[in-house]
C-alpha cells in the first residue's frame, strides 16, 4: 500500500480524531492564574489493530515557579515538593512546556488525529494549569482541544464504583490476582497517577468498543 493510500491510524476513527494523552500537574495551589505550576507529566496513548489502548510514551518535567508566582505551604506539604531544591533540575515554564507540547503535537500528526484531548482525575484541574502556562508562556500551538476532555474520576465511578484515584485500577488489579477482596498493600494504593488514569481510561475505551461492537453483531442477526 502506498504512502498516498495507507489506511489512517486506527485511533484517528475511535475518538472522532481526538487523541487521549493521559495529564498530571503538581501545583502551588489551586489557582492557575495565580500559583505555581511545579511538574507536569504527559502518557500518550495509542491504539493498536484491535482496537486496545496502550501507553506509547512518557514525558515528565519539573517546572520552575514563573515570577511572582503564589505558592501555599498547604499545597507544598501536601505534595512534598520544594520548589527551590536544585536536585529537582527544574527549567523555565515556557520550556517545560514546550518540551511536553513537542511530542504531543507529533504523536497527533503520527496518529491521524486533528488534535489532542486531555484525560485527567479531575481533568479540569489539570486542563486549567496546562492552559493557563501556556497563555504566560505565549505558546500558541497548544495540543489540547481548548475545552474537552476525559475525565478519569468519572469514568473510575462508572466502572469501578470509586472515584479516589489510587482505589480503582490497582485494588481490582490485587483483587484479582489473589481472589481476595482485602485493600492491597500500601506499595500499590500509591500507583502514579497518570499510570492509573491511563488504565482507567484504556479500561473503560476497550469496554465500551466491545458493546459497541456486539449490538453491531446481534442486531445483523436479527
Amino acid at each position: 500500500m502506498t504512502e498516498e493510500h495507507k489506511e489512517p491510524h486506527p485511533m484517528s476513527r475511535r475518538f472522532r480524531g481526538f487523541l487521549p494523552v493521559v495529564v498530571d500537574v503538581e501545583t502551588g495551589g489551586f489557582n492557575p492564574e495565580k500559583d505555581a505550576l511545579l511538574e507536569i507529566a504527559a502518557v500518550i496513548l495509542t491504539m493498536d489493530d484491535d482496537g486496545w489502548l496502550k501507553r506509547a510514551e512518557t514525558h515528565v518535567q519539573q517546572i520552575d515557579p514563573f515570577e511572582g508566582a503564589n505558592l501555599e505551604q498547604s499545597a507544598l506539604d501536601f505534595t512534598g515538593i520544594d520548589p527551590w531544591n536544585p536536585e529537582r533540575e527544574a527549567v523555565p515554564e515556557r520550556e517545560g512546556m514546550s518540551e511536553i507540547f513537542g511530542p504531543i503535537r507529533k504523536a497527533v500528526k503520527a496518529h491521524d488525529c486533528k488534535r489532542a484531548v486531555l484525560v485527567g482525575h479531575n481533568a479540569t484541574f489539570d486542563h486549567n494549569f496546562v492552559f493557563a502556562a501556556a497563555l504566560r508562556s505565549d505558546i500558541r500551538r497548544n495540543p489540547f482541544h481548548p475545552f474537552s476532555t476525559f475525565d478519569t474520576a468519572t469514568l473510575a465511578g462508572l466502572a469501578y464504583g470509586h472515584t479516589v484515584l489510587a482505589q480503582p485500577a490497582s485494588w481490582r488489579a490485587y483483587r484479582s490476582a489473589t481472589r481476595t477482596r482485602t485493600r492491597p498493600p500500601m506499595t500499590l494504593r500509591k500507583l502514579p497517577t497518570c499510570s492509573v488514569a491511563s488504565s482507567i481510561a484504556g479500561a473503560k475505551s476497550v469496554a465500551s468498543h466491545r458493546r459497541r461492537y456486539r449490538t453491531t453483531s446481534n442486531s445483523h442477526r436479527k
